[in-house]
């Protein structure tokens, strides 16, 4: 069987909202988009990458690293586009066999995190049909005046809550005609990757991207560049 064509996409938007320039303002010493390129340069098994934006500041950073570029239509570049669509079309436009979404507002992903995950998707692939990264929910959660993951008159100690998950979308595996059929990055048969709290910390806001610089700042490009075990 031929070697699949495994693809890393980063999705860049221009209008983001909550934190203005978000990709291409400092960060440091870089623009996490700078960061993100550098890293995935570094992984193993990637064959290609591809910045997917609407953006001209992120197209120059882009050519700065010799990659490619897909220059995203307004239309998908929209806040009103849906998730589905805006997945359906990545999928759509890009000619690969499997998919690895790289956001950068998860800035502290590791070299090795990327390299096991790819290895994981690729060992698995009788059992599991996507990889998607998950951070660890130990709290007690409520909905609509009730406990969800508890029982109040027994109330346990956090790290004896149930093994909830949710989805941090920091690193996403998947064969693109499935991500193309479902309109999503979780398949059918999806591998949960737990990230630890740093690799987990995503930029949602300007507190999120102040905490993220920080965190980048003392840990530095070289940890994120370690081979070690995480």
């Amino acid at each position: 069987m031929s070697k699949k064509i495994i693809t890393a996409v980063v999705p860049v938007r221009k209008g983001s909202q909550r934190v203005l320039s978000k990709n291409t303002r400092k960060f440091a010493d870089t623009t996490l988009l700078d960061l993100k390129l550098q890293v995935l340069k570094k992984v193993k098994n990637i064959d290609r990458i591809i910045v997917n934006t609407d953006c001209e500041i992120s197209m120059e950073i882009a050519r700065k690293y010799n990659v490619e570029i897909y220059k995203r239509e307004d239309y998908y570049a929209s806040s009103n586009v849906t998730n589905d669509i805006h997945w359906k079309h990545i999928a759509e436009v890009t000619d690969t066999d499997i998919l690895l979404m790289a956001q950068t507002t998860s800035p502290l992903i590791k070299v090795n995190t990327y390299e096991n995950a790819i290895k994981d998707y690729i060992d698995s692939l009788d059992i599991f049909d996507s990889i998607n990264s998950v951070s660890q929910e130990k709290k007690f959660l409520w909905l609509d005046g009730k406990p969800l993951n508890y029982n109040i008159d027994k109330t346990p100690k956090s790290q004896d809550l149930p093994k909830i998950v949710s989805l941090n979308f920091a690193i996403t595996i998947i064969d693109k005609l499935l991500m193309y059929k479902k309109g999503n990055i979780v398949g059918e048969k999806p591998k949960f990757y737990t990230l630890d709290k740093v690799e987990s910390v995503d930029i949602d806001d300007m507190l999120d991207f102040e905490f993220a610089e920080f965190l980048y700042q003392k840990l530095g490009f070289s940890w994120i560049c370690d081979k070690g075990e995480n």
